[in-house]
């Protein structure tokens, strides 16, 4: 053995190197696993959730032990206690979010000057005494008791306000799990000033956040990930189709999101009325839930079709689980949203699925979708593009195919939720360190 050989053998193999190896290796093992702490107040079950879920049932149990808490807890969210512990704090016990609409659809807070202003101030301050305090006492509590090492915030800060507020008292590290475009409030602007790193669904929300002054070395990007291996590329589309009474030999076209007037159900019926007369027997459907908060809307929608073009043409689904059923029973997909959507789940399952796609050229539809290849991209906001892309796909039956199995491959290859899991996993280290 020649001597650099006999230094590098010493330098590795010394009994007080290789004891200190295994020395870390033990403490790994027997270090029990580090707790976090999840915090989850959306406004319904939607895309943030799912991914929350898949991340939770994916973490190195070895390594973290989660405890999810969410502010909604009907059965959808009790079923969170099958992948983790689970706690309901209601964060919504007051319907301020309904009173303030009607307020600014109101005509009497305009007879005084001031009267607008003072009557939104008083529904902001029950908002705080009414929904924030008991919500931040009761979050404050759950941390000094299940002693999380972090907490992990499954939205922007604002509306997570009361976990950011109880880290902070307590000293616990919270990182921010941000899926929008952040323009809002002072409050709002001056909230981001408190977590300790950020994970943006997409590069696109990253730079939102860092017009907010959130330098780079606090924040990145990661690719939602989705639990790949359990949407079934075999679903039976069919089933889905006779629970809601779609004709087997339709061509149906589904946007899938919760009713809310940003995810674009109105636009979708504005596309639909310009092009039904050429589709025929063609259905439309309006794939998810309503937060009760937008029960207004969901009706509004309906009473529309109920009239010509859409009379027996629109069907609204509600809820659905088994997503993979719905996409195999749709010949196109849409996502419609009117403002940018930070990275759609709807979006990655659909790729995943195969089916053929349709999204707006705005936010992280744009990072996800290469118009032409994996999906047809339409210019946001406009019915007339849209209704194109639609009867497109209508009369181009291969082009929707093509466009499924490119769309499929790209998402295997970007979007598993391992590897999700693992940058999380590095964030975490790295806040911890």
């Amino acid at each position: 053995m020649g001597p650099a050989a006999r230094a590098i053998a010493e330098r590795q193999y010394a009994i007080e190197r290789v004891a200190d190896r295994y020395e870390a290796l033990y403490g790994a093992l027997l270090q029990p696993p580090r707790r976090v702490l999840y915090v989850e107040n959306g406004i319904g079950y939607g895309g943030a959730i799912i991914c929350l879920r898949h991340l939770v049932r994916n973490l190195d149990r070895t390594r973290w032990e989660p405890m999810v808490v969410t502010g909604l807890g009907d059965a959808k969210y009790q079923d969170i206690a099958n992948d983790s512990r689970w706690k309901h704090i209601p964060d919504r016990r007051l319907d301020t979010v309904s009173a303030k609409r009607r307020l600014a659809e109101a005509r009497w807070p305009d007879a005084l000057p001031g009267l607008r202003w003072a009557a939104n101030q008083v529904l902001a301050r029950a908002d705080d005494l009414g929904n924030f305090l008991p919500s931040f006492v009761q979050t404050l509590w759950t941390v000094l008791r299940f002693r999380p090492v972090l907490i992990h915030v499954n939205n922007e800060p604002l509306c997570n306000r009361a976990a950011v507020l109880a880290g902070r008292l307590t000293g616990v590290p919270v990182v921010a799990h941000v899926r929008g475009d952040q323009q809002g409030s002072p409050l709002m602007h001056s909230l981001f000033r408190l977590p300790e790193h950020f994970i943006a669904v997409s590069r696109w929300v990253s730079e939102s956040i860092g017009r907010l002054g959130v330098p780079e070395r606090k924040r990145c990007y990661v690719y939602d990930g989705i639990e790949l291996d359990k949407l079934d590329l075999g679903a039976d589309g069919a089933a889905f189709r006779r629970r809601h009474g779609i004709p087997e030999d339709a061509f149906a076209v589904g946007l899938v999101g919760m009713l809310i007037p940003w995810k674009g159900q109105r636009l979708f019926l504005d596309a639909v009325e310009r092009i039904a007369a050429r589709m025929p027997g063609a259905v439309f459907a309006i794939i998810g839930g309503t937060p009760d908060e937008c029960r207004y809307f969901e009706a509004e929608l309906r009473e529309r079709a109920l009239h010509a073009p859409f009379t027996g043409r629109v069907v609204f689904t509600g809820h659905v689980g088994g997503m993979a059923e719905v996409y195999n029973g749709l010949d196109v997909v849409l996502s419609a949203s009117t403002s940018p959507e930070p990275l759609g789940t709807m979006i990655i399952e659909s790729m995943t699925m195969a089916r053929p796609l349709l999204a707006p050229a705005h936010g992280g539809a744009v990072e996800m979708v290469e118009d032409g290849r994996t999906g047809l991209l339409f210019r946001p906001n406009d019915a007339e593009d849209l209704a194109a892309c639609i009867l497109r796909l209508y009369e181009d039956r291969a082009l929707g195919r093509r466009l499924g199995a490119a769309a499929r491959e790209e998402a295997l290859r970007r979007f598993a939720v391992a590897e999700h899991v693992r940058q999380v996993e590095r964030v975490y280290d790295a806040v911890l360190r």
